[in-house]
């Protein structure tokens, strides 16, 4: 090729890359031609719009995903009641109205009883145990054979740790005081309360503060400090107890319609999968890290009476949640499988934390 003709092609290739200069979170070559193709996605979420950590968090996944994929993936994000109510999520994504959704595998549990175990159970795993559950001990397997019928791909997308036991209107002092109480609660926790004679209700984020400063319900668990001093909570009720023993570790689900999915090229769907890894860690990271500030200021600034829940009370809830997780999948056969792999998992971890976790806390307590 003469010098005239290898400037001329220079000169070209040079017009092709300026052409590909980046628009934003796009490119104008990722918008043209089958490889670039461009993927609009609808997110709809069980959290109102932009609530502080899972909203947020679900904000953030949807940005995440639109970076990483050079903006090929698009997502508009639709808080709970802007596209469909805060319970219909898994429906309207296993549907494919809406390619993706997030929130947490527990609301489904009056379709699928067992989802609960990827989500939170009584005195079941912390955030680092269910995530080495899900990644490293066959529980995400477990978790997507549950919802394929459904045509839904589940993603571990969020975690809140330790939760509080809750908001309420009374002093808890025995098990007794449990009886007739109407409580925001969901999953399996719920049915404990009921077996507590509790009345649980599962009232969307949304609604629980005016739920429980009017008294339609006596007690409410959201998440914890940082998320229930945003919804401001402590201005409807007077007592704030602890431990979460029903959400020791709550995973949140980032659910993606799997035909939805399959549409994607593979670069993409890793784009998919390792954002919703991040967001994971990420959330977990927020939350652990304000929810510290915001107990100081619900207890010194609002005057909150934060209550440990006695000792008998925990142990009588404790032995309702085992009955009630080996009733939960009588007749199952995946449902079985899935509660004896959480619950074989568990076993291992009692082991293995009383001597590194447990054992470090104690000693940095002492």
């Amino acid at each position: 090729m003469d010098r005239r003709h290898l400037l001329a092609a220079l000169s070209a290739s040079a017009l092709g890359l300026a052409a590909c200069k980046p628009k934003g979170q796009a490119t104008a070559c990722a918008r043209e031609g089958k490889a670039g193709k461009v993927f609009k996605w609808k997110m709809v979420t069980t959290w109102p719009k932009n609530a502080q950590g899972a909203g947020e968090g679900a904000e953030r996944l949807a940005k995440n995903i639109e970076a990483m994929s050079g903006g090929r993936i698009q997502i508009k994000v639709f808080g709970a009641g802007e596209f469909v109510p805060a319970l219909q999520v898994f429906d309207t994504v296993s549907a494919g109205t809406a390619q993706m959704g997030h929130g947490g595998a527990y609301y489904w549990a009056g379709k699928l009883p067992v989802s609960p175990f990827f989500s939170a159970v009584p005195y079941g795993l912390t955030a680092q145990e269910i995530n080495a559950w899900l990644y490293h001990g066959g529980g995400l397997e477990l978790w997507r054979e549950l919802y394929a019928p459904f045509k839904v791909l589940p993603f571990p997308g969020g975690n809140t740790g330790v939760q509080m036991a809750g908001w309420f209107n009374k002093e808890i002092n025995t098990i007794e005081d449990l009886k007739g109480l109407k409580m925001r609660i969901p999953g399996l926790g719920a049915r404990v309360l009921e077996r507590a004679g509790g009345s649980p209700q599962l009232t969307p984020g949304g609604e629980v503060f005016t739920s429980l400063s009017t008294g339609v319900i006596d007690a409410a668990e959201w998440i914890g400090p940082f998320n229930d001093l945003g919804f401001g909570l402590h201005k409807a009720a007077k007592f704030y107890y602890y431990p979460g023993w029903h959400e020791p570790g709550s995973c949140l689900e980032a659910i993606v319609n799997a035909e939805a999915y399959a549409e994607l090229p593979p670069e993409l769907q890793a784009v998919v999968e390792q954002a919703c890894k991040a967001a994971n860690l990420d959330m977990l990271a927020e939350f652990t890290a304000k929810n510290a500030a915001a107990l100081k200021t619900l207890v010194e600034e609002h005057k909150v009476q934060l209550r440990p829940l006695p000792e008998a009370v925990l142990a009588t809830l404790r032995g309702y949640a085992e009955d009630i997780i080996a009733e939960n999948v009588a007749d199952d056969p995946l449902g079985t499988r899935i509660r004896d792999s959480f619950r074989a998992f568990r076993a291992e971890m009692l082991g293995w934390s009383a001597i590194s976790e447990q054992a470090f806390l104690r000693a940095r307590a002492s």
